[in-house]
């Protein structure tokens, strides 16, 4: 896996101070895209031991909050080979970290076991470590520059333990709108 960015001091991409680590290759091509270089799988530098020590280890300050990975598309089958074993270190070595992904698969995509293109032998590991997925593709004609953490008003901002103890989604209280951005 390649990736494109790493902003280890990011307040944009979810609650509080977090490292967001951009991994590279979507199949997505959202029409609009803001980040249309990492679409490419070949794109940035490779994913290395050192890399993932440099964000396990930003993780550990007491300011930091957690993790959010973006791309690019970390969902994708080959992406998730190298994501959950980042996840599993993340939680054994810094649990207070809380965990964030975006993705333009759909939670009802990734839990299909039948949906190949994003659900493989990695995916229910990945979700169980979850706190927050930010679901669906960017939809041009549904931007909408007032949402908290998404781009266009298909996409959702899923409470991830709570959906999966409750068996539908469950909403996150960042799932509404910012009404701070009006002039």
């Amino acid at each position: 896996m390649n990736y494109g960015q790493i902003i280890y001091t990011d307040v944009a991409n979810g609650i509080g101070c977090r490292t967001s680590f951009f991994v590279s290759g979507c199949t997505h091509h959202c029409k609009g895209c803001f980040n249309e270089m990492t679409w490419d799988f070949n794109y940035g530098e490779p994913y290395t031991k050192d890399i993932e020590n440099e964000i396990v280890e930003s993780l550990k300050p007491d300011y930091i909050n957690g993790l959010t990975i973006l791309g690019g598309e970390p969902m994708e089958v080959v992406n998730q080979k190298e994501v959950r074993p980042l996840l599993e270190r993340i939680k054994k070595e810094v649990p207070k970290a809380t965990i964030w992904i975006y993705s333009g698969y759909t939670w009802e995509e990734l839990t299909d076991p039948n949906n190949k293109r994003c659900h493989g032998e990695d995916t229910d590991a990945i979700l169980s470590m979850l706190d927050v997925l930010v679901d669906g593709e960017f939809i041009l004609d549904k931007k909408d520059l007032m949402l908290r953490f998404r781009g266009s008003s298909n996409q959702r901002v899923i409470d991830v333990q709570e959906t999966l103890k409750s068996g539908n989604i469950v909403l996150s209280k960042y799932n509404d709108r910012d009404e701070s951005r009006k002039a």
